[in-house]
């Protein structure tokens, strides 16, 4: 979320998910952590490891759309399925997420939604409210980005999340981002896509940031092929290990100039 990969540059990136659980036990399927909480209920969505402090049959239609999730990342993106299983611990309101956080994960700067990463599996927090859809859907993506790719540069995961943070039919025409996005190139432009990769820490980034990383994200899934061809061939040199140029001098040689081409796109886009 707002507010809210792995050279040494960015590794400072993972200090706001990385921290420690109360110890390893093998209970569900075999993977699932020992946390400490009141749980109800437990299952396995794809590659989602569930527990939750009510029925999870309350949230099926979340549940299932989780997964598919990772089909549209390997579908559009050419990106692996996530290496390990994910663990989600779902709370049933803000009160005992709070008291879980502040027991056992107290360093962690606190957020609504957590996705945590050190050296076991990849663990997403969060809790029945108001923005509980988005926040998981989010978290998720973080997940499945890290468990799949061994560097995730800040300004592509953060665009990624918010991305598919919408259900799906809301991700191409009905975002709830375009409005501010626009309203953003009308007083004055996006971040260019050099600048966003220069952060390092998610401490740096505002709200224009993520909102420019959406519209990137968008630009390049539904802008010009060009721009997809280039985003994709990118995260597949991230994934075999090669070195790897910016991806906006990539996008230039392609393009031309693509802080003109987003514009554009921003402008422009509707249904047709």
């Amino acid at each position: 979320m707002e507010s809210r990969g792995m050279t040494a540059p960015w590794k400072a990136n993972l200090l706001r998910i990385a921290g420690s659980t109360v110890g390893v036990l093998s209970v569900l399927f075999g993977v699932v952590g020992q946390v400490r909480g009141n749980w109800v209920d437990a299952g396995r969505y794809g590659p989602l490891v569930c527990r939750a402090e009510f029925p999870l049959v309350e949230i099926q239609p979340l549940l299932s759309q989780l997964p598919a999730i990772q089909t549209s990342l390997m579908e559009e993106l050419k990106i692996p399925p996530t290496r390990e299983p994910i663990e989600l611990f779902l709370f049933r309101g803000k009160t005992t997420y709070d008291e879980h956080l502040a027991r056992n994960l107290p360093n962690i700067a606190y957020r609504r939604a957590l996705y945590l990463k050190d050296k076991g599996p990849g663990r997403v927090y969060a809790y029945r409210g108001p923005h509980f859809d988005v926040d998981l859907r989010h978290e998720v993506t973080h997940a499945l980005l890290h468990g799949a790719l061994p560097v995730v540069p800040l300004w592509l995961d953060e665009g990624l999340a918010v991305y598919f943070e919408n259900p799906p039919e809301k991700r191409i025409f009905d975002s709830p981002q375009w409005e501010s996005v626009r309203w953003s190139v009308w007083l004055g432009g996006l971040r260019s896509l050099n600048s966003l990769e220069n952060k390092r820490r998610i401490e740096e980034m505002n709200r224009l940031d993520y909102r420019s990383s959406w519209a990137w994200v968008h630009f390049m899934l539904h802008g010009p092929p060009e721009a997809r061809e280039e985003l994709v061939k990118y995260l597949g040199d991230i994934q075999a290990g090669r070195p790897v140029a910016l991806l906006s001098y990539r996008l230039r040689l392609r393009l031309g100039d693509p802080e003109e081409k987003l514009v554009s796109h921003v402008r422009n886009w509707s249904r047709r």
